[in-house]
């Protein structure tokens, strides 16, 4: 199976796509500095300059794939028109070129975050989305789109926190949540449990839904996050904040469909194996 790998170079891509070549998939890589992409080149991983923008340059890149899987977006530091200029506009430039190539499947990685504020329940997949911050207001502009959209068989995985493999993604994030609840939850998954939930969305022939939540066994406190970096706890100075993060994520529908199961169940498995 060829792969195309949207956002490569980013946190969530640029480990996908390695561990993807890893597993032996062909993976093809949409950049747009390919300078910035030179540990993809020494993971045998075939690099195509592009850009979301530019709808003439995407034609050739979803040309004799069988499956995109599509991380690049615009997240911290967006504004809402450049939130949506990439992650919706963006999108839709791709899932067109995808379906002029008959690409067989389109995964689209979402956020937990368009679930809005939830007071902290479990949300499940077709509960409703109600975000308000760019980011997910885009995402989920995207999602509909693309599951409206037809001859094209997408799949959404809507993740949350994704850590680990290196990625310095827990310590960047404290002085944003600093001002959040000590014992506020947070769900999270680790990349190698992204990348498992994309290959086995890969591999099923016909999956039961069109979307799925990636997540792990237990979401920590946010105290116990910092302390994994050796942070002192947040100071819970503005939950009225903090409340844009607090929808946590029911994981059954993607272990009952199609057998995932967390390498890390918890973040304590991670920091006990060094990964």
């Amino acid at each position: 199976m060829k792969i195309l790998v949207t956002g490569a170079t980013g946190k969530v891509g640029s480990r996908l796509t390695k561990r993807l070549a890893e597993r032996g998939y062909q993976v093809r890589a949409l950049v747009r500095d390919p300078t910035r992409a030179a540990a993809l080149n020494e993971a045998r991983v075939e690099l195509v300059q592009g850009d979301l923008l530019d709808v003439d340059s995407l034609a050739a890149t979803v040309r004799g794939v069988d499956a995109v899987v599509h991380c690049a977006a615009f997240f911290r530091g967006a504004t809402p028109e450049q939130a949506h200029a990439v992650n919706d506009l963006g999108t839709q430039h791709l899932a067109s070129a995808a379906r002029a190539a008959s690409v067989k499947r389109f995964i689209f990685t979402s956020t937990g975050l368009v679930y809005g504020s939830n007071g902290g329940r479990l949300a499940r997949e077709d509960d409703p989305c109600a975000p308000t911050a760019a980011y997910p207001v885009s995402k989920l502009a995207a999602e509909r789109l693309l599951l409206a959209t037809e001859g094209l068989d997408v799949r959404v995985l809507r993740l949350p926190f994704v850590y680990g493999d290196g990625d310095p993604h827990i310590e960047e994030v404290i002085p944003v949540m600093r001002s959040f609840p000590p014992a506020q939850r947070m769900s999270m998954s680790h990349h190698a449990d992204v990348e498992q939930a994309v290959a086995r969305l890969l591999a099923a022939p016909s999956p039961a839904h069109r979307i799925y939540n990636v997540v792990d066994d237990e979401a920590p406190e946010i105290a116990t996050l910092f302390a994994s970096v050796g942070a002192p706890p947040p100071d819970g100075s503005n939950a009225e904040f903090a409340r844009t993060f607090d929808a946590l994520l029911d994981g059954r529908r993607i272990r009952e469909d199609l057998g995932f199961k967390p390498r890390f169940p918890r973040l304590a498995d991670a920091l006990a194996a060094g990964a």
